[in-house]
């Protein structure tokens, strides 16, 4: 914030959360600058939904928004309550705050409390003031139920004190954040646009790498498979059944505990993520020795899950044994590979092709497909000389880790441009930096600014 000045004079605002305020601004009870409101529903009143990330709109722009449905009240609405636009709504269960502003008039459901103003304000800044961390953790610390995901109440809120300048200062502030925070969220947008293209890259890379080799000179031949097209010559093609076996896991709610039953350790799909096991949260279950065998992971073992989105079809990494005596669940599958490498089968199973075979071979259902164990037995696996597998995995390798280093730059820069978005926000509404000489650059300007920030 080095960057910016600060007002000429300040004053304590004996509110904590607060802290010291610009001398000439002032400060309220939020009971004395937003009523609750309770008007009934009118008629033709479109039902909205309110949401941390857009605030309150109406439930179907939510649904386009999110992909999902929404479930619409098509009777009992009498009871519902009449949101005009520039209203603020405190929403349910919220742990970012939750106060959320409209720009639509419509309704919502009676479990919400509606807030109109009471004096002149600018609603861009008191929706900018109520999605700050200082506002956040004041209203979080009024009620240790908040934290539980319980309602904020009227009552909660009113008693928070809130800052008041002048109808034009407000304007100016939420304006300068409107701008500012527009420029990051682009930054942002173009790292996570750069991380989605790094993502392509480690595809083809592995891709190339497995169905072709290294050589760009080796004599070539018909791989017969028809979605594959040529493979090195002096390569195998052979079905993944003639090189690995597969296991399956503990089908879901089977009893298998007895008298001498163990708590053992069990993966199950969100455990396995693509290219590493994800082993923060795994569950235990309760087995009998005897049947421990029958599911127990070894180190080595392929894991791919059973489904999942088409693009992820096929996820899976190899499993090191970090754990001792873990078993699996029956949607993910333990392929164990004979004669060959694990890390090499894993990178076969991730490459662009088996993707397309998985895909193909599929079940669809609404949102996801899923692979049969037959139909993993049956990937075609491409297998080249032992010498050789190993030199394409030593340059797979490489090449992921100066993929993966710079995806983490990338990662870094969204999460201090998060941070710089969120102390800008904070900094502007509080009165910690004076912008009220603020005038909105040439657009040119602001666009070869981007540009040599990113």
């Amino acid at each position: 914030m080095s960057k910016y000045k600060a007002y000429p004079e300040y004053m304590d605002s004996g509110i904590e959360w607060l802290g010291s305020i610009p001398d000439h601004w002032k400060t309220f009870s939020g009971k004395r600058m937003f009523k609750s409101v309770r008007i009934p529903a009118e008629k033709g009143d479109e039902q909205l939904a309110a949401s941390q990330r857009y605030g309150v709109i109406p439930q179907s722009l939510m649904m386009q928004l999110n992909d999902s449905k929404v479930m619409l009240a098509l009777k009992g609405t009498d009871s519902f309550r009449h949101v005009a636009e520039n209203d603020f709504v405190i929403s349910l269960r919220s742990f970012e705050g939750g106060i959320e502003h409209s720009q639509y008039t419509g309704c919502v459901s009676p479990a919400y409390t509606v807030l109109k103003n009471s004096k002149p304000i600018s609603y861009g800044y008191y929706r900018y003031l109520f999605k700050c961390m200082p506002f956040i953790a004041a209203l979080q610390s009024s009620t240790d139920s908040l934290r539980d995901g319980k309602s904020i109440n009227y009552e909660q809120f009113s008693a928070i004190d809130l800052p008041l300048t002048s109808l034009c200062e407000q304007n100016t502030i939420a304006a300068f954040l409107d701008f500012e925070t527009a420029k990051i969220d682009k930054l942002i947008e173009k790292q996570k646009q750069l991380i989605e293209l790094l993502k392509e890259k480690r595809m083809a890379v592995i891709s190339h790498a497995v169905t072709k080799g290294l050589n760009p000179d080796v004599p070539m031949k018909d791989s017969g498979v028809d979605w594959l097209g040529q493979v090195p010559e002096h390569w195998i093609v052979r079905r993944l059944k003639h090189t690995a076996s597969l296991q399956s896991g503990i089908p879901k709610g089977k009893d298998l505990t007895g008298k001498k039953s163990i708590s053992v350790p069990m993966l199950r799909v969100a455990n396995v993520q693509d290219g590493y096991l994800d082993l923060e949260d795994v569950h235990n279950i309760d087995i009998e020795p005897s049947q421990l065998g029958r599911y127990l992971l070894r180190n080595g073992d392929v894991l791919m899950n059973e489904g999942g989105d088409n693009d992820q079809l096929g996820r899976g990494a190899v499993w090191m044994a970090p754990i001792n005596n873990c078993i699996h669940q029956n949607h993910v599958f333990s392929i164990r590979p004979k004669n060959i490498e694990s890390e090499w089968l894993d990178m076969l199973t991730r490459a662009a092709y088996a993707k397309f075979y998985f895909y193909r071979v599929a079940k669809q259902s609404t949102n996801l497909a899923s692979i049969s164990s037959t139909n993993i037995k049956e990937t075609p696996l491409l297998i080249p000389p032992v010498e050789e597998r190993k030199e394409i995995l030593k340059f797979i390798k490489l090449q992921l880790e100066r993929l993966k280093a710079t995806e983490e730059l990338s990662i870094d820069q969204i999460t201090l441009l998060r941070e710089r978005r969120t102390a800008l926000i904070s900094a502007a509404v509080t009165g910690k930096i004076d912008v009220r000489d603020w005038v909105a650059p040439d657009t040119q300007e602001v666009e070869e600014l981007q540009e040599t920030t990113a």
